[in-house]
């Protein structure tokens, strides 16, 4: 990550988009690990930016990719400005070259350009579940400004990516082949993950029926993609809209329950550790029923405590499925690595489904 940008493109980048004052210099910027992203400085006036070379591996068609930043950033800006927020602190403002483009391509890389966020941080861990109320509610108001969007508008940037019946499938297929011969070693996941095959085809079929709305998503709603401001705590502004697509509101809650309720790391080996926050559960909950408790419909009520047993399910089966494929999705420091991934979403999937009962009282209070 944070591959040098050679001078001559530095160059390039500078005359192509459209940027105010004079150039100070760049330094790798956060701690992303699927773009390059770089804070760059300017002055008179004294001025930051957000540069990103875009992974066009993961990303393939990036010009796509950038129709949908452009829509849904326009769309936020306009919301702000008609609410009185300033759009630059409220949503992403892309920054356009001097013909009009949202990206940059030179040779095969693309760059794309951001408006910094100043005295705003996005916190990498739940460090007070302020915080993660804060969360709540930043995703929860961008759920709710989006709310009149037109989500088939989206292009899918990562095709299928919240079909938990197409990654069974995968599963399943994986687990036949058994190419790494791994299968023998990890029998009680199995088991698990075969157990709760029913699961996998709820939300989709409900989508597919037009029983649940399709909205727009974000797909990755973990703590770090909030701005948080400095001085008054809010959480001012979502970022990374790479994987915002058209879906179902349950896979955001989902997710950001998965990821900021586990007591301890993503891949910790010693699951006693490992525990289901359900006080973090409630300060999330709290904050995104506060910007969308009178915007969601009944059906998507009644799922929002089976949101976060799916999204954590889904989770754990795709370490698992890798695992068994030999590791090649996901990077791994160490050969069982995605194998301890698995586990630690999967003891989180069981310890959700003991607690629904009391997620469901949460919830009837937050609403």
């Amino acid at each position: 990550m944070h591959d040098k940008i050679s001078d001559e493109n530095i160059q390039r980048i500078l005359d192509e988009f459209n940027y105010a004052g004079r150039f100070i210099g760049l330094a790798p910027y956060g701690a992303g690990h699927i773009n390059d992203t770089f804070l760059i400085e300017f002055d008179t006036p004294k001025t930051y930016y957000i540069l990103q070379r875009i992974n066009s591996g993961i990303f393939q068609n990036v010009p796509a990719l950038m129709r949908n930043f452009e829509l849904v950033t326009d769309f936020l800006g306009k919301k702000c400005l008609a609410a009185g927020v300033d759009p630059k602190r409220g949503a992403l403002t892309l920054i356009y070259t001097r013909s009009g483009k949202s990206y940059v391509k030179l040779k095969d890389e693309y760059f794309r350009s951001f408006v910094f966020i100043d005295r705003a941080t996005a916190h990498q861990s739940v460090e007070k579940p302020e915080h993660f109320f804060e969360a709540g509610r930043a995703f929860g108001r961008f759920a709710a400004l989006l709310g009149e969007f037109d989500a088939s508008q989206l292009f899918e940037s990562i095709p299928n990516f919240h079909d938990t019946a197409k990654r069974y499938a995968t599963f399943i297929r994986t687990l036949e082949s058994d190419t790494q011969k791994r299968v023998a070693g990890v029998a009680d996941e199995i088991a698990f993950t075969l157990a709760r095959k029913a699961i996998t085809k709820k939300v989709v079929d409900l989508l597919s029926k037009n029983e649940l709305p399709l909205r727009v998503t974000h797909n990755d709603t973990k703590l770090n993609n909030v701005m948080i401001d400095d001085e008054s705590g809010e959480g001012i502004a979502v970022i990374d809209l790479d994987t915002v697509m058209a879906g179902s509101l349950l896979y955001d809650f989902g997710d950001s329950i998965r990821s900021g309720c586990n007591t301890g790391a993503e891949d910790e080996k010693n699951l006693s550790l490992v525990h289901f926050d359900l006080g973090l559960f409630e300060s999330y909950a709290r904050g995104y029923l506060k910007e969308v408790g009178g915007f969601i419909t009944q059906k998507e009520r009644e799922l929002l405590t089976f949101a976060p047993i799916l999204m954590t399910f889904e989770c754990g089966m795709r370490f698992l499925t890798d695992y068994l494929d030999g590791d090649r999705y996901f990077k791994t420091k160490y050969p069982e690595h995605n194998l301890d991934r698995a586990r630690t979403q999967y003891k989180l999937v069981a310890e959700m489904e003991q607690r629904t009962e009391d997620m469901k009282r949460i919830l009837e209070e937050c609403f």
